[in-house]
């Protein structure tokens, strides 16, 4: 509309107008908190990273120098190699037990809702307190698994299972595996009742056996959920720290460090703060590609507008 020549906004671009500033606003809090908490911290951690950066004294800048170190550091390069090990295995495991555990519970059946609670319990204990436990549990003296093993038969004797590194890194994986399988369970079951029973009642009078069904209908209908509790598992892996620390201090003989429990060495313990924050930046690097992936994991096959 005009007068006299001069243009006068609609009332519904004006409203639409006013509604994208009030959308502003609401946001302006949690944008805030990003900033401050993440944004920020990782401009800073990017600024570290190109400095050599001692505990006490002045900054020095040295460009790519703690990137070009990173590459040829042989420790770098073996705690990521432990850390792609771990998280495989541990991965692999967290699903083999959960998904049967989904199964089980997501049928109607007596007590199911006991079920889900006991195995969803651990899942609320902290990750801390769970590897003390566990520790408490392996203890050769006082703990509970080297004397029931022996009883069974298992061994010849009470066994340390954090002296060796075999023994103490399953032990840390079913710790793992008891700590978080329930979690994976719950994100299963949400997959699992999500499938159209009559799709399943529909494949079983067409003769379809048990496997069938979970070949050719479940599996494909849980490819976005699977993919992801995948995601969500492996990159929790990487970031493993607290169960290496606490449960075998890197040992044996220095063989189970993570990447997180390296670059805690080398920020907090060598006070080479800015090459810890070189490293921290490839981590967070690593764990944006997995996001990629876990993003195309979730569209592929999705033909929907």
């Amino acid at each position: 509309m005009t007068m006299s020549g001069i243009a006068f906004p609609s009332p519904r671009r004006r409203k639409r107008k006013q509604s994208g500033w009030r959308g502003l606003l609401y946001i302006a809090p949690a944008m805030a908190l990003v900033t401050v908490f993440f944004v920020l911290p990782v401009l800073f951690t990017v600024w570290m990273s190109l400095h050599k950066w001692p505990l006490l004294g002045t900054p020095a800048w040295i460009g790519l120098g703690n990137y070009v170190r990173m590459v040829s550091d042989a420790r770098f390069m073996t705690a990521l190699g432990f850390t792609a090990h771990y998280t495989i295995i541990v991965t692999i495991a967290i699903f083999a037990v959960a998904f049967p555990l989904a199964i089980f519970v997501e049928k109607q059946r007596p007590l199911v809702s006991v079920y889900r609670t006991i195995i969803f319990l651990p899942v609320v204990v902290g990750l801390a307190s769970a590897s003390l436990l566990w520790v408490w549990l392996a203890n050769v003296d006082s703990g509970l698994f080297a004397p029931l093993m022996q009883r069974l038969g298992l061994t010849n004797g009470r066994v340390n299972l954090l002296a060796t590194f075999d023994a103490a890194f399953l032990t840390i994986i079913a710790m793992v595996v008891w700590k978080i399988a329930g979690f994976t369970m719950i994100i299963l079951v949400t997959g699992l009742q999500a499938i159209p029973a009559e799709l399943t009642e529909a494949a079983r009078i067409d003769g379809a056996g048990r496997w069938q069904r979970f070949r050719y209908l479940t599996l494909p209908l849980m490819r976005r959920t699977m993919a992801l509790a995948l995601i969500l598992s492996v990159t929790g892996s990487i970031l493993a720290f607290d169960q290496f620390y606490i449960m075998t201090s890197g040992g044996p003989q220095n063989r189970m460090i993570s990447v997180v429990y390296y670059i805690f060495n080398q920020s907090f313990v060598s006070f080479n703060l800015g090459y810890g924050a070189a490293l921290s930046i490839a981590l967070l690097a690593i764990l944006v590609a997995i996001s990629v992936v876990q993003l195309w994991l979730l569209k592929v096959g999705d033909d929907r507008p």
